[in-house]
C-alpha cells in the first residue's frame, strides 16, 4: 500500500455538513459484502475484487491504511486533494492519497520525496551553522513523516495482525528524514517517534477512520470536499450524542431530585402527629 503523496500541503477549514446527511449517513447502511449463502450470486463488490485480484480483508486494510494518512493529514492542518483504493499498476500503488496540486508537481517532476530532499538538501545548514533560518524545513519534515506513518498506525490500531511494510511510504519518509539527521540510528529513531505520534494523533478518532474508510471501500475514491464532509459529519453526530447523553444524565438528576424531595415530605408529614402530641404533654 503505497502512499506516493507530494509534499508541499497547505492548510484548510473542515467543510461543514448537517447531521443525519451525507457519505456517513450512508456508511451506516453497509452490509457485509460476502453473499448470504454459497448458493447466492457474486455482488458487485466480489466482482470487484476478483477483477482487482484482492480479498475483501486485503481491500479492508488499505481503505483503512489510506483513511489513516487522509485523518492524520487533516489533523496536521494539511489539507488533502483526495484518497482512493484503487490500485494503478503503472504508478505501482494499490491505494493513494494525495495532497492539493499533486497532479502539477508529479507533471513538473518533483512530486517524490526524493525530488524534494534534492531540492532542499544544499540549502540545509551544515554542523555548527544556525538553524533557526531553516526551522520551518524541520517542521514540515517532522508532520510529513508522521503523515507516511500513519497508514500504518490506523491498521494497528482497528485491525488484528501486524501490517505489511508500508516499502513506499518508509522510502519516503526516510528521504525526508535525511534532511535532518545525520545517521541511519538517527532515521529510524526519529520514524519510531513519528509512529509514537501518529498513533496517538488517530486513537482518539477511531470512529472517524472506520466510517472514512468503509465510505471509501463504497465509493473507491473521494475528494478533499468529500473527505471533509465525513469528518464534520461524524465530528457532529458524535457532539449530538454527548449533549443527548449529557441532557439524559441532567434529566435523571433532576428526577433524583424531585424523588428526594418528595421523600422528605413524605417523612415530615410523618413526624409532625409525634410532635404535636410531645407538645400536648
Amino acid at each position: 500500500m503505497s502512499n506516493r503523496r507530494p509534499v508541499e500541503d497547505g492548510t484548510a477549514e473542515h467543510a461543514t455538513c448537517s447531521p443525519g446527511t451525507g457519505a456517513a449517513a450512508n456508511a451506516e447502511m453497509v452490509v457485509p459484502a460476502s453473499g448470504g449463502g454459497p448458493d447466492e450470486p457474486p455482488d458487485e463488490y466480489d466482482e470487484l475484487l476478483d477483477a482487482l485480484g484482492r480479498t475483501e480483508e486485503q481491500d479492508q486494510r488499505i481503505a483503512v491504511h489510506e483513511a489513516g494518512h487522509a485523518v492524520c493529514a487533516r489533523l496536521l492542518g494539511h489539507q488533502v486533494g483526495g484518497v482512493t483504493v484503487n490500485p494503478d499498476p503503472i504508478l505501482g500503488y494499490d491505494g493513494l492519497c494525495w495532497g492539493v496540486g499533486h497532479a502539477e508537481a508529479f507533471s513538473d517532476g518533483r512530486g517524490d520525496a526524493s525530488d524534494v530532499r534534492a531540492a532542499i538538501s544544499p540549502m540545509m545548514p551544515k554542523a555548527g551553522e544556525d538553524r533557526r533560518p531553516v526551522a520551518d524545513v524541520f517542521g514540515s519534515v517532522y508532520s510529513k513523516c508522521i503523515e507516511f506513518v500513519a497508514g500504518r498506525a490506523a491498521e494497528r490500531l482497528l485491525l488484528e495482525g501486524e501490517p505489511c511494510t508500508p516499502i513506499d511510504d518508509l522510502r519516503q519518509a526516510r528521504e525526508l528524514a535525511l534532511l535532518i539527521c545525520s545517521s541511519d540510528d538517527a532515521i529510524e529513531t526519529f520514524l519510531a517517534h513519528c509512529d509514537v505520534v501518529a498513533r496517538d494523533l488517530l486513537a482518539p478518532h477511531g470512529d472517524i477512520l472506520i466510517v472514512l474508510s468503509t465510505v471509501l471501500r463504497i465509493k473507491r475514491t473521494l475528494n478533499g470536499r468529500e473527505i471533509d464532509e465525513i469528518i464534520s459529519d461524524v465530528v457532529t453526530r458524535k457532539a449530538m450524542a454527548i449533549e443527548r447523553m449529557r441532557r439524559a444524565e441532567w434529566r435523571e438528576a433532576e428526577l433524583s431530585a424531585a424523588r428526594f424531595r418528595a421523600s422528605c415530605d413524605r417523612l415530615d408529614a410523618l413526624r409532625l402527629p409525634s410532635s404535636a402530641q410531645d407538645r400536648v404533654r
